[in-house]
């Protein structure tokens, strides 16, 4: 175990590039990014990293997982990691298919850090010093902006309200309470996946954002949303349900009777899903219909939090929680198996879970909404829904996920 102070420098969009610019230049891979709130950082950036695809179940497989005792500030040492992405694993009737794996990452065994002081830190799980030109990468970064442009089309409104009217029927007819009922615009992607990440962490400044890359495509996720954190024997996750846009008043969030009722059932259902692993009486909700800003919209949040067993395993946590409640719906199995019928295409990383395990630190994971996936041809796919409850109105549901897309789509 290494950890080095590099001092202050570039922000962490402007060391990301830099990175890139290396990585490009030495013919390595590329890097990661965990840009926001994570770990108790601003940053987590893994200079290079070659990720591949994996089956699902070694998903953020972290071996060795011990927790380590936290600094002054607070922070444990992360050290290194699995940086990657798990897809929602569930398929349309339509015989649609998504077009990257279901799960892909890799592993590296150092990062860079900025503290939530600006400055910025090498950590290795090795004894190996920082590399001169990553200190440099970080201290001073040199790597100029990169146009880009990403060409949208819109989702089929059609298909959509049909979704949204099938679920309003199925909640009538008591066969579900809440089911989030999702659509996607596609585009052609002109540039870098990493320019556009990078210039949107600046623009939006998402709490969970998240970027990874590789032969498989590439994953833009500039989340607001944590699915769910380990540290030690406490887990964590915050459901978003209720949205506005920014310029409305949030005091309406708290004052919608569907939105209330829908972030209460989500949050149940996260309790039922810890409950499944959490030591019994420790799952507690500690924030409920809280209403926090993200880009371009208000949310309504609550947070859970649960104590579980020491030698839980992160599968386990995701074979019992995944995917995340709030994407899904209650009851959450047979929501699942009627939005495989009413929405026609596959969401693919969209509504699945993007993140890093620390062998040190722990687990972090973001719900990837606001999550553009890349394919290797150019291709690009948004993924945009929202919670049905029967109190929704279809039109309203539709400019919801307007709302939702607005701050990516306005980015160029």
């Amino acid at each position: 175990m290494r950890i080095d102070r590099l001092g202050e420098g570039g922000n962490p969009a402007e060391v990301l590039r830099t990175l890139a610019a290396l990585a490009a230049d030495r013919g390595t891979p590329p890097p990661a990014a965990l840009i926001g709130d994570w770990f108790g950082r601003r940053a987590v950036l893994a200079p290079t990293v070659d990720t591949v695809r994996v089956d699902p179940s070694r998903a953020f497989d972290a071996p060795g997982y011990r927790a380590e005792a936290a600094d002054a500030a607070g922070r444990t040492p992360i050290g290194g990691g699995w940086i990657g992405y798990r897809a929602y694993p569930d398929l349309p009737t339509s015989g649609a298919v998504p077009a990257l794996p279901e799960s892909a990452g890799g592993w590296t065994d150092s990062v860079l850090c900025q503290d939530t002081d600006g400055c910025w830190w090498y950590e290795s799980l090795t004894d190996s010093p920082c590399p001169a030109e990553w200190a440099a990468a970080a201290t001073a970064p040199w790597a100029t902006r990169r146009p880009w442009r990403l060409d949208w089309t819109a989702p089929d409104r059609d298909a959509h309200r049909y979704g949204v009217e099938e679920c309003l029927e199925a909640i009538r007819a008591g066969e579900v309470y809440q089911a989030c009922v999702c659509t996607q615009f596609r585009g052609r992607a002109h540039g870098e996946p990493l320019d556009f990440f990078a210039d949107a962490v600046e623009s939006t400044r998402p709490a969970r954002a998240v970027f990874v890359q590789g032969g498989w495509g590439a994953i833009a996720s500039l989340s607001p949303e944590l699915y769910l954190a380990r540290h030690g024997d406490r887990v964590t996750s915050s459901p978003i349900k209720g949205t506005l846009p920014i310029a409305a008043d949030p005091d309406r969030l708290r004052a919608s009777v569907k939105d209330v009722a829908e972030n209460v059932m989500i949050v149940d259902l996260v309790r039922n899903d810890l409950g499944h692993l959490a030591v019994p009486g420790s799952v507690t909700v500690t924030d409920l219909l809280g209403v926090y800003p993200a880009p371009g919209v208000w949310h309504l949040v609550s947070t859970v939090e649960a104590t579980v067993p020491p030698d839980t395993g992160t599968g386990e946590l995701l074979d019992a929680t995944f995917p995340p409640a709030s994407v899904t719906g209650c009851p959450k199995h047979r929501a699942r198996q009627l939005l495989s019928q009413w929405e026609p295409d596959a969401r693919g990383i969209y509504c699945g879970t993007v993140g890093f395990a620390s062998p040190l630190a722990g687990v972090e994971l973001n719900v990837a909404i606001r999550t553009v996936e890349f394919d290797p041809d150019g291709g690009a796919v948004l993924g945009v829904g929202g919670g049905i409850t029967v109190d929704s109105d279809p039109d309203a549901e539709w400019q919801e996920c307007l709302d939702k897309a607005s701050s990516i789509l306005a980015l160029g």
